[in-house]
């Protein structure tokens, strides 16, 4: 059966077992695919922009197998979005960022899709801060999206796909490495740094969209934190058979954050599935506290706060060095880590994370000589790619909240 990363990683038949080792985390990644770019029904998010953004987002990333493949994926739908393919090329050329930055300039792209197009523009708009800078994302960007005509359902579906893409690139761009293909890395989209944008886009939050009073994090934290969304969760009462299906666990209908994403149920179920299988199957392979140290990592780097509050927690809980973990809160991703092991895979992740994606052959070699095999690399792939997904939800759809007894 065909496998769209084995495909567009050009894996070799060695390597598509390998991957198999994680069977969940490969057959959810394809099932989420299919929800996000086959869906039975497209509901608030067309086809022909489905694939524009996804595109869009290739070609930020800097895969051009990858950028190829939805560019024809869009060219098929051609007669239904005229001219589409041609803009989204034009915005990829505005776009070209290296990420991720902090406090960066907006990128807009409503004169390069047109007013006719003005929800799709902010699609991109959107985008292009969830792929470069997704730090800084605020409840304006979730106003500028329903001010330009996009629903709830829409914005979770969009946020979706386009941090689904982020992963997936990155999985394929790991797995052509590692297998020897493109050993040099991907095309660099930009050589210059930051696409030039406005500091303050004017954007403001929409009459649906959610303020809640929060006490923003001031740095990355040791202790647990809250979130809450921008976006309306779905009302316990609204919940269908699906929707609790989708949850996995009853329990997290109590969570407003699956209660958000359960608003496109069939994607949140095949998401929870690959994260799952990334981070507790031990059969072989990196340990847990590895695996939990590469998503603090890139949580340290994409400046997702909460995310990192979670995952440093699980690393020092699976046995990890306490004080490194610290380290790397406090110092950022150049931290001296105390370990060979533990810095060549702090390095791999942090390369993962870079847009365009710099995970290079140099990489692998220094893994393979702190003792990683295959599978171990593989993990470290699946763990930082997948972080990369997770970043992006929690910083577009809502903001991190200190709890009251660590304020």
């Amino acid at each position: 059966m065909s496998n769209i990363i084995d495909t567009l990683a050009d894996a070799s038949p060695e390597l598509a077992r390998l991957r198999r080792r994680r069977p969940e985390a490969v057959e959810n990644a394809e099932l989420t695919f299919t929800a996000l770019f086959e869906p039975a029904d497209e509901g608030d998010v067309p086809l022909a922009w489905r694939y524009g953004v996804a595109a869009f987002v290739a070609g930020l990333t800097g895969l051009p197998t990858a950028s190829a493949f939805y560019r024809e994926l869009l060219e098929d739908l051609e007669d239904q979005a005229p001219g589409l393919a041609e803009a989204v090329d034009a915005a990829v050329a505005r776009g070209a960022s290296d990420g991720p930055y902090w406090h960066g300039d907006f990128v807009l792209f409503g004169d390069v899709i047109g007013e006719a197009s003005e929800q799709f523009a902010a699609a991109l708009d959107f985008a292009h801060l969830l792929v470069v800078h997704p730090k800084d994302s605020t409840a304006a960007v979730i106003g500028h999206l329903q001010t330009a005509g996009w629903s709830d359902n829409g914005i979770v579906t969009l946020a979706q796909l386009i941090a689904f893409v982020t992963f997936q690139l990155r999985v394929v761009h790991g797995v052509r490495v590692l297998g020897g293909v493109d050993a040099g890395g991907v095309q660099r989209a930009s050589m210059s740094g930051r696409a030039h944008g406005v500091a303050d886009p004017g954007w403001e939050p929409g009459p649906r969209t959610l303020l809640p009073e929060v006490v923003a994090p001031t740095k990355f934290v040791e202790h647990s934190l809250g979130w809450r969304a921008w976006v309306p969760s779905l009302d316990k009462s609204e919940f269908t058979d699906e929707h609790r299906d989708a949850l996995l666990k009853p329990e997290r209908i109590d969570m407003e954050y699956f209660r958000l994403l359960a608003r496109d149920p069939e994607v949140l179920k095949a998401r929870t599935l690959t994260d799952l299988d990334i981070f507790y199957n031990t059969d072989g392979g990196l340990g847990r506290a590895e695996r939990e140290l590469a998503a603090t990592v890139v949580s340290r780097l994409n400046g997702c706060e909460y995310c990192a509050s979670v995952h440093q927690g699980r690393a020092k809980q699976e046995g990890g060095d306490a004080e490194a973990i610290s380290r790397l809160l406090d110092e950022g991703v150049t931290a001296d880590l105390g370990t060979p092991l533990w810095n060549a895979l702090r390095d791999a992740a942090v390369a993962l994370t870079h847009t365009p994606i710099a995970f290079s052959q140099q990489h692998v070699e220094a893994l393979r000589e702190v003792g990683c095999g295959e599978l171990e690399i593989l993990d470290l792939i699946n763990s930082a790619a997948f972080f990369n997904w997770a970043n992006r939800l929690m910083l577009s759809l809502g903001a991190a909240d200190v709890p009251k007894r660590y304020r």
